[in-house]
This record gives structure tokens, sequence and C-alpha cells, in this order.
């Protein structure tokens, strides 16, 4: 017996990374949000006939959102996102989200009082732990509980579902019927040092008995080894594949895609060029002869900016993919080619498949890829969600 697809709304959707690995869980989208236009177009690209709201949360009308969804209240199974936050002072009191400033975690919620759903994912950094001082997690629980929602919350390691890439993010999981809320458990052994504040203990750790049961973790090499060179600057929008799938990883990934898109990474001045010849793999900017260091650096200790300038080892998981794949921000420089990742290789980094187009000028797409919750890892939460429904 076949289990019908459950609904999902996503609001904060970016260009879709949450919807996409809930998708493959067996969620339906009915609706997707975001305040960029052009993040909803590849959004809207990859979810054909999804209805999408290109606006501000706070311009969204309850009478709207039943309309595009066609649900009555309590209808809905599903809504997920990852509002920012940026309205609690460090040294704030212990308060609830009426701060302004916090707008957007109090439109988020005003939204799922209006939908009652099932469930309520959100995700977020891991600093949203300590930032102020834990008010900000303190009112969220709070807000949720006064809902009648059962409410979980832990920081989750993306390594851990086969994702290659040192990525955590802390996940609430709200349960309207009630119930324990459980995480999914790991599937990959994979490791990393959390190097946040505050938050270490809420972090999923795999116990010795269970490493025979897991996976090898996802490497660099897993995910980029079958896509073809490419100099600094270099674009090729639509490609042939050159050569058939080298891992299970790059299998799973081109399922569905006849031809590779949005291989294209951006130029690198002459001074970073030079620099990248003193870079081995797995190396970075302590690699540099001194006299060619930017200023910043010269001035580092070397204990600071640990990942800024380095080369990717192929046997190892990327450091986490951000907005930009620029080397002053962290190791985004291909293990062998003499460049940075191009947006195809962060996408994959990313967990997202190969049938998933970008929109958008190049910073745009990186921005998108380096936004975007790993799919793999909603696609866990996703699975995990299913089987807390049916408890």
């Amino acid at each position: 017996m076949t289990i019908p697809n459950m609904t999902l709304v996503d609001l904060f959707a970016g260009a879709g990374g949450l919807s996409c690995g809930l998708e493959m869980a067996g969620f339906r989208p009915l609706l997707a949000l975001d305040a960029n236009a052009t993040y909803l177009s590849t959004y809207s690209h990859n979810h054909p006939g999804v209805p999408v709201v290109a606006n501000d949360i706070r311009e969204l009308d309850a009478a709207e959102v039943k309309k595009l969804t066609g649900l009555a209240p309590g209808e809905l199974d599903l809504m997920a996102g990852g509002p920012p936050c940026q309205g609690f002072s460090i040294n704030a009191p212990i308060r609830s989200l009426d701060d302004q400033r916090n707008h957007l975690f109090k439109e988020y919620l005003r939204i799922a009082e209006v939908l009652k759903p099932k469930v309520i994912l959100i995700e977020n950094v891991p600093g949203l732990v300590s930032l102020g001082r834990g008010t900000v997690v303190e009112a969220i629980l709070k807000h949720l509980c006064g809902m009648g929602y059962a409410v979980g919350y832990k920081i989750l390691f993306a390594g851990h579902y086969g994702v290659p890439q040192l990525r955590f993010r802390m996940v609430f999981i709200a349960l309207r019927d009630g119930g324990e809320v459980v995480f999914p458990s790991p599937t990959h052994d994979a490791e990393a040092v959390a190097n946040f504040a505050g938050s270490r203990e809420l972090c999923q750790r795999i116990l010795p008995l269970l490493n025979t049961d897991l996976k090898p973790m996802t490497t660099v090499w897993d995910a980029i080894s079958d896509l073809p060179p490419l100099a600094p600057g270099q674009s090729l929008e639509v490609c042939d594949y050159p050569i058939a799938p080298q891992s299970s990883y790059q299998e799973v990934l081109r399922e569905g895609s006849t031809v590779l898109t949005n291989h294209a990474c951006a130029k690198l001045g002459k001074a970073n060029l030079e620099r990248l010849q003193h870079i081995p793999q797995g190396g970075s900017w302590r690699d540099i002869p001194f006299d060619m260091l930017p200023a910043g650096l010269k001035r580092a200790r070397r204990s600071d900016h640990t990942k800024r300038y380095g080369r990717l080892h192929p046997d190892e998981m990327c450091s986490t993919i951000l907005t930009k794949c620029d080397p002053h921000w962290g190791s985004f420089f291909h293990p062998f080619q003499d460049r940075a990742l191009s947006v195809r290789e962060a996408a994959r980094i990313q967990s997202f498949p190969d049938r998933y187009h970008f929109l958008g000028g190049l910073t745009q797409q990186y921005e998108q890829v380096g936004n975007a919750v790993p799919p793999l890892l909603a696609k866990a939460l996703g699975i995990q969600i299913r089987r807390l429904m049916h408890q």
C-alpha cells in the first residue's frame, strides 16, 4: 500500500533546499514564500505548479494562505522554514517574541497559529542557542508550548546524513498531537568538532557500538570527481557528463538528470592564482609565503582563520558552503585544479540533485546554494517526521 504524499508549506523557502529534501521524504509542497524574487524563480523552476509568494512574511495575510493552500485550519501536515532572528540583545532579559526586531520569528508563528499544522519544523544556525543568552530559544519554546505543541530541539550535523560537509543546523520539531520528539539517527560515520559556544551538549553523537552499522562518510571527491575540469571564470551552463558516476553518491544525485548545469566558477585575480601554487591539498593560508599573504592575514595569528585560502582535500569533507565560494572566506579551492569551486560543485557538496537548476547571475546562484538547507539533511528530517506522525 502506497502512503499518500503529505502536505507542506515552506516559509523563508529560498531556492528550495528544504522543500527538495522533504519531497524526497514524501511531502508535497502547497505553497512557498520568500522575500527574494530571484530565489523564488529558482524554486518555481524546480517545483512547477507550486504557488509562490515573493513577499515579506509580514505582508502575508492569513486568508491568502488558506486560499492558496486550499486547506482548512488543522489539515496541513507540515509547516517548515528558517526565520532569521536578529532582535535579541545579548543583555536582554527573558521575554516573549513581542520585540518588533524579532518580527520574522513572530510572523512565522503567526502563520502557524492560523494553519494549525500537525508538525512544525524550524531550522536555524547553531548560534541561536546562545543568542540573547538563550532568550530566543526560550521564547520559541514558550510560544510553541502555549499553542499546545510538544517540542524538541537539537543541533544536527549534516555529515551524519551523507552530506560531504562540515555543516551544523539547529532544528526544532513541534508535534500538535503530542508524543515524544525523536530526531533522526545518524546514517554515516562522520565526525566534526563543534566550534560554537554554549550548545555542544545539544549535538548528536555517534556511540561506539553503532559505528559498524553506519556507512562511511561522504568525501569531497565522492561528490565532485565526475565533473569536467574548468578554468577560473569558465562557465559550462549546460554540458554532457564526461564520465560515468564514480561513487554511489554521484549515482544518487545524477538520477533524473541527462545534462549538467550550473558548472561555472568565479574568476581569480593574479595574486590569488600565484598564492594557489603554494597551497597543497588540505592546506591553507599558512602555506603561502608571508610576503604573498593579503595584508589582513599578515597580521593574523597562526591559530586564526584556519580555513581561509584552503585547498580542499579529496578524501575529507568540505568546510561549510557559504554564500560565496571566496577563498578569503574559507576552504573553497578545488583539490586538483587551480580555481574556486563551481556552483554545481557547491550544490553537490550541499547534496542538491543535478536536476536542480539555479537561476540568476553567478553571484546569486552561489548565494542560493550557500543559504540552503542540505536536501539530504531535510530528507532525513522528513522521514523522521513521518515516523513521528504515525507513532
